[in-house]
């Protein structure tokens, strides 16, 4: 039996890399998207950008709003593609409502931390966070050149 080797990371369409310097990360969700052809096709060329968005909540259902999937050239003439459309998050009807009320309830704000392939479809990681202050921030900033700097030191103790 053979493995088939995949390369890391090599399904992952666009990631928010700003989410986790701006918010804490509480919880992460898989949501399925609801995608026209064109989006998929897009996508597939690696041309979306979830930097700028998050949930919504209309009639119960949630939504991603702020995502951008830019359209190929070579898109049929026909159909019209809009960038920014707003696109339906598929959830199950518990996590809609475990989502909905921490949004509402608690404060917490929904973010697209990153979208993938999981086999032919495409995902988006969601996360509920909570916003950090600036002393956070800086926290965050010290904490990780501490661990470069430490990681540089061990480096050099090994050598001699």
């Amino acid at each position: 039996m053979t493995k088939k080797k995949q390369k890391v990371g090599s399904n992952t369409i666009a990631l928010n890399k700003r989410a986790r310097h701006d918010y804490f990360i509480e919880e992460e969700i898989e949501a399925g998207l609801s995608l026209q052809g064109w989006e998929v096709k897009s996508m597939r060329a690696g041309k979306a950008n979830i930097s700028d968005s998050y949930v919504i909540f209309n009639q119960g259902e949630a939504f991603l709003f702020g995502a951008n999937i830019q359209p190929l050239s070579v898109a049929s003439t026909h159909v019209v593609c809009d960038p920014t459309r707003t696109r339906k998050l598929l959830l199950s009807k518990r996590e809609l409502d475990s989502l909905f009320g921490k949004a509402n309830r608690d404060g917490y704000t929904i973010l697209a931390l990153s979208l993938y392939w999981k086999g032919a479809w495409a995902k988006v990681k969601i996360g509920l966070a909570k916003g950090k202050k600036q002393h956070d921030k800086r926290e965050d900033i010290k904490e990780r050149e501490w661990k470069m700097q430490k990681d540089r030191i061990m480096k050099n103790a090994q050598r001699g």
